[in-house]
């Protein structure tokens, strides 16, 4: 049988207790890695994630920490160098959607949603870095959106925080390489089982569709495997885009 592509490494995924951070670790696992998910409040959510690894043979452990604070980020991933020993890819999905619009956006809303969706991702990033050079491969891969390129008027904070993930994404591959490489994902319109589907983005797409959380995961694979790809933004938004 043929060695899975990521066996022997170790994958932390911020926010993988549910919806695309589930996807993500998930198949991270079936691609041969273990798998340390993050959580701030899904305990419940992460620790069924942990199982579903656990059953593939892989090692699994959950391990709570909000990611947009300095102290709980070091405590985070000293906890995981204790448990897993190593790093070798860091997926940073945590985030938070929701819409205001701008002229009630409140300044605890803003910094609630910079915080969270962007200085989470540097905070982790950097204390990354000891464990990923160590790998000799490391992998950063940031979850961004089609947000930070569709300036919507009743989401600004988001479209904010997300374009600011770009530009993060760009510079640490400048920074980091060649070590590390860092690329990002932009997800479109991801639904899961039981919420209604999102008709007028069909409509507007030509592929004629909405995304899944596999989606997602796929492209997180794909470029974690790639020794050539560095400081790029995939979309995968059924070509959202293009229209």
């Amino acid at each position: 049988m043929a060695e899975l592509p990521l066996t022997g490494q170790t994958a932390l995924v911020t926010g993988g207790g549910k919806r695309i951070g589930r996807s993500i670790a998930l198949r991270l696992a079936r691609a041969g890695a273990d798998v340390a998910v993050n959580y701030h409040e899904s305990a419940v959510d992460a620790s069924q994630v942990a199982e579903e690894v656990g059953k593939m043979g892989r090692h699994a452990a959950t391990f709570p920490a909000d990611v947009s604070r300095a102290d709980q980020v070091r405590e985070l991933f000293g906890a995981v160098e204790r448990e897993f020993g190593r790093l070798d890819i860091l997926v940073n999905n945590a985030g938070v959607f929701f819409g205001v619009p701008f002229a009630e956006l409140t300044e605890e809303q803003w910094d609630f949603t910079l915080d969270t969706n962007l200085k989470a991702q540097y905070l982790c990033a950097q204390a990354s870095l000891a464990l990923l050079k160590r790998s000799g491969r490391g992998r950063i891969v940031n979850i961004s959106s089609i947000g930070a390129f569709q300036p919507k008027p009743d989401h600004v904070h988001y479209c904010v925080s997300k374009a600011g993930v770009v530009m993060l994404t760009r510079c640490l591959a400048r920074a980091l390489g060649p070590e590390i490489t860092v690329n990002s994902v932009a997800p479109g319109k991801i639904q899961f089982p039981g919420e209604e589907i999102d008709q007028g983005y069909i409509r507007r797409t030509p592929l004629a569709k909405v995304g899944d959380g596999d989606d997602i995961a796929d492209t997180v694979l794909f470029l974690i495997q790639s020794d050539f790809i560095t400081g790029q933004v995939i979309l995968v938004d059924g070509g959202l885009m293009l229209t």
